[in-house]
């Protein structure tokens, strides 16, 4: 799978990527540290304490972090899931809902990460 093709598969923006990172080679380089990024584990930890400023601070690293490798889908998902959590905000969001928000947001980290391995450098 080419680069552009996991950008596909994953619902990401490869022009935003290859606009940041420059070329498929800075992209190799700096994709894989996803996989060491700790706002997921963060996000399922905050999650099982019912610990919501712990959620918010999770899924704001993680927007920002998906935003800057060009993983849109991703990054969209957090900030949504984020914002009733935004101190100060306004919106509501029950536990049921927002369990339903992290346990997709962190099914497709966990499988864009799975497909980044079958990117062909």
């Amino acid at each position: 799978m080419t680069v552009q093709e996991f950008y596909e598969e994953v619902g990401g923006d490869y022009a935003a990527a290859k606009k940041i990172l420059m070329m498929d080679k800075m992209i190799l380089r700096y994709l894989p540290k996803l996989a060491e990024d700790p706002s997921r584990s963060l996000l399922q930890a905050a999650w099982e304490k019912k610990d919501r400023k712990g959620m918010f601070e999770a899924l704001h690293a993680m927007k920002g972090v998906c935003a800057n490798l060009g993983l849109t889908s991703l990054a969209v998902k957090a900030g949504s899931a984020l914002e009733p959590l935004r101190p100060g905000s306004t919106l509501a969001v029950s536990d049921e809902e927002l369990f339903r928000q992290v346990k997709e947001i962190c099914s497709q980290f966990d499988q864009t990460i799975s497909k980044m391995k079958q990117i062909q450098a």
